[in-house]
């Protein structure tokens, strides 16, 4: 079975768990509508996240060195932040080593559909199956003299394994939808019944507006009704970190 361990830091304490569901601006979307996107769904598990041990308030002034971020951590703490490198880049000290399978990466990147103002997160790739080297979570500003906050326990790194040199294995192509006639076929289907849905939504009382919604791809079908030969998806469980002596 493979394994994504953590190492912590002694005298320090990591709060990490499976990335959730759930994200408030997709709650606040009309009947939640926001969750019919599986795609949407299937990115926001798609891995652990990392959380702030303690809350804190930020601001960049718009200079490039070091001392043009102003941190205040809440009443009683220390921020989890600090300003390292300076040109409005905020750095999170990860306090542990992870360790991947032999030959799998960490992509290390901001929480998942979880847009913040005025700052946005970076992204790095990190040899996780030799490396003995801490990595930092950064967040670059991308707008001065506005207050940027984070909340206790609010999560501030998403991270997932991926197998190194996969994506050099694939063989990219570009071709004419025709050349591939089931699929045109298929897709031809779901425009049109696509477009006549969303005109029959228009109407009070009609069956489009009985089902809200389409669910074919939610559903692993194809618009002809047949079933798909792909490993179909619907949700992800991903276990917890799990405290080892």
């Amino acid at each position: 079975m493979p394994k994504l361990v953590a190492y912590t830091m002694d005298g320090h304490a990591v709060r990490i768990r499976p990335a959730p569901l759930e994200r408030d601006w997709m709650d606040a979307t009309d009947q939640r509508f926001a969750y019919r996107c599986l795609p949407l769904n299937i990115a926001n598990v798609h891995g652990w996240e990392l959380l702030c041990p303690s809350g804190f308030s930020a601001r960049w002034d718009g200079l490039n060195h070091k001392e043009t971020i102003r941190i205040k951590p809440d009443l009683g703490t220390e921020a989890p932040a600090a300003s390292h490198f300076g040109h409005g880049v905020l750095t999170f000290h990860v306090p542990c080593l992870f360790r991947t399978e032999p030959r799998f990466d960490l992509f290390v990147t901001g929480p998942i559909n979880r847009p913040k103002d005025a700052i946005a997160p970076l992204s790095g790739i990190i040899e996780t199956d030799w490396s003995p080297y801490t990595f930092t979570m950064n967040w670059r500003f991308t707008r001065s003299n506005t207050k940027v906050r984070f909340e206790q326990g609010e999560p501030y790194c998403h991270l997932f394994p991926i197998e190194r040199g996969s994506l050099e294995r694939i063989e990219p192509e570009i071709s004419l939808l025709s050349k591939a006639p089931d699929i045109e076929r298929e897709f031809k289907l779901w425009s049109e019944r696509r477009s006549a849905f969303n005109t029959d939504l228009q109407h009070p009382g009609s069956e489009a507006t009985r089902q809200r919604w389409q669910k074919s791809y939610f559903r692993g079908i194809n618009p002809s009704g047949e079933e798909t030969d792909a490993d179909h998806r619907s949700r992800l469980r991903l276990k917890d970190f799990v405290a080892k002596e």
